[in-house]
């Protein structure tokens, strides 16, 4: 009896993790399409062994498609307009919660597809939402109006020091309390796609 499947099992195994570990860890959770693509053929690859293949041959070529991504990877990075030919671009769906019918259609989306989205984010109205966008990965991103955003520990410091400043004012008294600094405000990311361009460009060493 052939007991050679075996080893060939435990060494696809091994080569498989191997493949994925060299691949990135962004390759194993939000994928995009190139790496969709690469996955599965390298799915379809490591079981060819056990039906007869040569079990080399079938780690090299999982290997060079490995390094394709790689390669791909680092064009995008290099090259806007690659990584837009490639990967693509985020859409917008909901703008100042008025949903963008036209990218709706453009995409295939429905909009109880998107009201899914919504709900497994823990919103409730679609006029909440400043911007909705549909990345690359599937993914919907999602920014609410300011009056719809939940209240943070800073929000909250910030209300402690006025209402503590208005205390002492009304009773006369100095200020104890130092006064929360103000953060300068951050580019808004999702500006850059409703522009279709960067708002700021990445540091050198990220290009």
């Amino acid at each position: 009896m052939e007991f050679s499947w075996i080893w060939k099992a435990v060494l696809i195994v091994l080569a498989g993790t191997l493949l994925l570990r060299i691949a990135g860890r962004k390759s194993i959770s939000q994928m995009t399409l190139a790496q969709t693509v690469i996955m599965i053929g390298i799915g379809s690859l490591l079981i060819q062994p056990v039906a007869g293949k040569n079990i080399w041959t079938t780690i090299g070529v999982g290997l060079i498609l490995v390094l394709t991504l790689m390669g791909m990877e680092f064009l995008q990075v290099k090259s806007d307009r690659v990584e837009k030919m490639i990967t693509g671009k985020s859409k917008i769906l909901v703008e100042n919660g008025i949903l963008n019918e036209k990218n709706f259609k453009k995409l295939r989306i429905t909009v109880d597809q998107l009201e899914m989205k919504l709900r497994q984010n823990g919103v409730s109205k679609i006029t909440d939402v400043k911007w909705a966008t549909l990345e690359p990965n599937g993914q919907v991103g999602i920014e609410l109006k300011q009056q719809a955003k939940p209240v943070t520990m800073k929000d909250f410091q910030q209300l402690q020091a006025q209402i503590q400043e208005i205390r002492n004012l009304l009773l006369n008294q100095p200020a104890t309390s130092h006064p929360v600094s103000q953060e300068p405000p951050m580019e808004d990311i999702f500006a850059e796609i409703q522009e279709n361009s960067s708002v700021k460009t990445p540091p050198e060493h990220l290009q």
